[in-house]
């Protein structure tokens, strides 16, 4: 498990990023042989930075799934990689907090990413991932003055999944992309408040497996138990002859 401190998550939430608007209607980048398999999400030991809005673990969960939907669903590849999100750690900024102090929301992911075939994880270790909610006209003394909790946890949820996209684009043989097919893959994370587009025909992906062949507890650390000492067994003396009857 990734550890960090709500001291070191409140200091990054008053740091600015950068503005722009959703490409989700826009083609998606190459992915090579991507479509999405299970889209894993697991939220149970998020940390909350004291100065947040609350948000529950089904939220989180919730939210989160849904934008690696909106992002990979569009893939239609001829392989299935699955992949998994654990949320960490957030910031909500909460409405009436002064403007010196008016913090900016922020978001700590760990992605993993397997190839469904295979059924092996394609990273060695967890990828952590940090990002802000977009600097815009209503986000320069914080949002929550200005957007609902539900907006604030879709924009940092849009932000990440962009930034795992990304993270793939940096691993072209963990899906087959062609040398040169990737242009501008170091661009930052947007947001314009409506992510969301409906899947087309072009976009539809192949049938993707059951969720339960690969359980949320497949992004926790695996834990070996140390092997049993062996029994040390002592054989028994011959009998002596006085002892045969």
């Amino acid at each position: 498990m990734v550890r960090f401190s709500a001291a070191a998550l409140f200091g990054c939430a008053l740091v600015l990023s950068a503005c722009g608007k959703s490409d989700l209607a826009e083609p998606p980048v190459p992915l090579g042989d991507f479509a999405l398999g299970l889209n894993i999400v697991v939220a149970d030991k998020v940390q909350k930075v004291p100065i947040s809005r609350k948000a529950t673990v089904e939220e989180w969960e919730a939210v989160m799934a849904k934008a690696v939907e909106d992002r990979f669903g569009r893939y239609s590849g001829p392989r299935l990689y699955n992949i998994g999100i654990a949320v960490e750690g957030y910031a909500l900024a909460p409405p009436g907090i002064p403007v010196v102090a008016a913090p900016k929301s922020i978001l700590v992911v760990t992605a993993n990413v397997w190839d469904d075939a295979k059924g092996q994880k394609l990273n060695d270790e967890g990828h952590q991932i940090t990002v802000f909610e977009s600097l815009s006209g209503d986000t320069v003394i914080g949002t929550g003055l200005t957007r609902s909790k539900a907006q604030q946890m879709e924009a940092l949820s849009y932000n990440a999944v962009k930034k795992v996209e990304q993270w793939f684009l940096t691993h072209p043989e963990w899906f087959n992309i062609p040398p040169g097919a990737v242009a501008g893959a170091d661009a930052p994370p947007v947001w314009d408040d409506s992510p969301s587009v409906a899947p087309t025909a072009a976009t539809i992906r192949p049938p993707r497996r059951p969720v339960t062949l690969m359980p949320a507890a497949a992004l926790l650390p695996t834990v070996t138990a140390p092997a049993a000492p062996p029994v040390q067994v002592t054989p028994l003396p011959p009998p002596s002859s006085a002892q045969v009857p």
